[in-house]
């Protein structure tokens, strides 16, 4: 699924600018804390997470994921915006609940690890 389908599915406002959109996302890892997201995630994710810091970008790089959606309305600071840019990594936000925006994902085919 592209990262504009995506957006479009959780009713997502995309943060980063120059984003590559041709990028597949295939699977998901939903969590809080990044120790579950470096034990669960796969390469070439999309990363649901209410935790908004710099952390969040610098786990992401880490595992090679290539999105993160944060839920419950949170807004990533422009630091971190600009980080991700760097990174070409893709911000989201959504205002849905982890679960809820987590379910859309996966009816519509964005599965995790066990999967």
């Amino acid at each position: 699924m592209k990262i504009s389908e995506i957006a479009e599915l959780i009713k997502a406002e995309i943060c980063t600018k120059n984003y590559d959109d041709s990028i597949d996302i295939f699977s998901a890892c939903s969590a809080d804390l990044m120790s579950d997201v470096m034990a669960f995630s796969k390469s070439n994710a999309l990363l649901l997470t209410g935790l908004v810091n710099p952390q969040v970008i610098r786990t992401a790089e880490m595992m090679d994921i290539k999105a993160v959606v944060f839920v419950r309305g949170k807004k990533p600071l422009d630091n971190m915006i600009e980080m991700a840019e760097e990174k070409g990594i893709v911000l989201l936000a959504t205002d849905y609940p982890m679960f809820v925006a987590s379910g859309k994902l996966y009816k519509s085919g964005i599965h995790g690890r066990g999967d």
